[in-house]
């Protein structure tokens, strides 16, 4: 099926579409059960065919994000949910991810290490503060991010089918997603150096040999936000056609957030983030290659 678009480029708009889409639901700007802009008013937003909006609406419908009826349009039905012993705003104590990035970004130093399958969250929620930093919103003196993703070299548990004909076609979607927010996070970090937005900015990528069973986010020494990927399987759309694999929540993975008691050092959040801290470090350290760096 074509986009329909000429200004929709190669046919991956609608993956951007979706990311977006995701980031949005994610962060919380459209809540569980809020409905979302209509297809029309989607399609004006991004720039794309309404075609390619439906196809992504049909992405985030087989991840669960979404459920849609005729006439009565798109409905969240998942968010990324975060429980914290900080909430007190929520009787379930959840929070959402965008908050939290904030919070930390407000600091005069942000460090972030983080382990993930493709850091697409992160992306999203970069960008956010970035923008906040171009208008002088928030001023940070020194952004430090260290990333731990899985070698290329490994072989995935996920995206793969019944009978594994289309396996390689989905392990290259996925390199490809990680390439392409590693690099985005690199331009838009290497942009606030350039620019002089942010006096010290701090990139590193490295490569894990592990494939990650979890989702870890180190904040600013003090915090952490840990969860397990959901394995599921669903339609996932390769060019044009639709492949039934197993695929896992990322962006809407659940995490818990663990908070540090500079007054305690043995409660259970000091305990958890100093552990997630030092097992971060020796990872980084002694299970890591070095991949070429990614062209500009």
């Amino acid at each position: 099926m074509s986009d329909g678009n000429a200004g929709d480029g190669t046919g991956k708009e609608f993956e951007r579409v979706a990311a977006e889409l995701r980031a949005r639901i994610a962060g919380g700007t459209y809540a569980e059960g809020s409905s979302l802009p209509s297809q029309r008013e989607l399609a004006e937003q991004f720039g794309v065919s309404r075609d390619t909006v439906q196809r992504a609406l049909r992405e985030l419908k087989s991840e669960h994000w979404i459920e849609s009826r005729q006439g009565s349009g798109s409905r969240v039905i998942r968010t990324q949910r975060i429980n914290s012993p900080s909430s007190s705003k929520r009787p379930d104590r959840t929070v959402t991810l965008g908050p939290l990035i904030a919070r930390a970004f407000e600091q005069p130093e942000v460090t972030l290490d983080v382990f993930t399958l493709t850091s697409e969250s992160l992306d999203a929620h970069i960008r956010l503060q970035i923008e906040e930093i171009r208008a002088g919103n928030i001023t940070p003196r020194r952004i430090a991010l260290r990333m731990l993703l899985p070698s290329e070299s490994l072989e995935f548990p996920y995206w793969r089918t019944d009978d594994g004909v289309h396996d390689q076609r989905l392990r290259e979607r996925l390199l490809a997603i990680a390439r392409r927010h590693a690099a985005s996070l690199q331009g838009v970090l290497r942009d606030l150096r350039t620019l002089r937005l942010v006096p010290q900015v701090e990139f590193e990528i490295r490569r894990v040999l592990l494939v990650p069973s979890f989702k870890l986010y180190l904040i600013n020494g003090a915090e952490a936000l840990y969860g397990p990927y959901e394995v599921f399987k669903r339609p996932i759309t390769l060019e044009d056609e639709e492949i039934e694999a197993i695929d896992v929540f990322g962006l809407g993975a659940r995490l818990t957030h663990h908070v540090k008691d500079e007054n305690d050092p043995f409660s259970q959040g000091t305990v958890f983030v100093e552990t997630m801290q030092t097992w971060f470090d020796s990872a980084w350290e002694f299970l890591t290659e070095r991949p070429a760096p990614i062209p500009d």
